[in-house]
């Protein structure tokens, strides 16, 4: 069964730079054939965003509960990631993301925030209970011509940490009643 990868994009122009860094670096930590990706556009629901109740976006949260890795994008915006991302990760409940992998990555013109997503949009993700493989993503503007090869280090280092964690998985003892 193919794992169930979902890209969460918080930029509200759709089809940015923010969303093919995304989409490459999914295409750089799995295996082709292993996973079936959905791309969130949130630039798309940007006006429902802030309606509640609003089915749609619930369903789309429930969908990104329910997969096995998340990269979150967003370009950087005043040294964070945007206003909607925050919007749909407040639709959340503590621990609304709890046993996702998720993956924050920001983008941005300089490397003068290059540890804004370590910083700002990690702490999120863990409050939600998401599993984080690794520092932070930040991809500046200025690499782009050559972001396969800029994100072979971050890449390793993210398939490094979840073979490892894949060692203690196989080692961990289950509670009772799960076995």
């Amino acid at each position: 069964m193919p794992l169930d990868v979902s890209v969460v994009v918080g930029n509200p122009k759709v089809n940015s730079r923010t969303r093919m860094v995304a989409e490459t670096l999914v295409s750089m930590l799995l295996q082709p054939g292993t996973f079936q990706c959905e791309v969130i556009e949130l630039g798309e629901y940007a006006a429902d965003l802030m309606r509640w109740p609003a089915e749609h976006i619930d369903e789309l949260g429930t969908r990104v509960a329910g997969s096995d890795l998340v990269v979150f994008a967003s370009p950087t915006y005043k040294a964070t990631y945007t206003g909607l991302l925050k919007l749909f990760l407040d639709r959340y409940d503590t621990n609304g993301l709890a046993g996702v992998t998720a993956i924050p990555l920001h983008t941005g013109g300089a490397h003068t925030h290059a540890m804004g997503p370590t910083f700002t949009l990690a702490p999120l993700l863990m409050e939600l209970g998401a599993i984080i493989p690794g520092r932070g993503l930040y991809v500046p503007m200025s690499e782009l011509e050559h972001l396969t090869d800029f994100l072979r280090g971050p890449v390793a280092e993210y398939q490094h940490n979840v073979e490892r964690l894949g060692r203690i998985a196989a080692a961990v003892k289950l509670s009772e009643g799960t076995e």
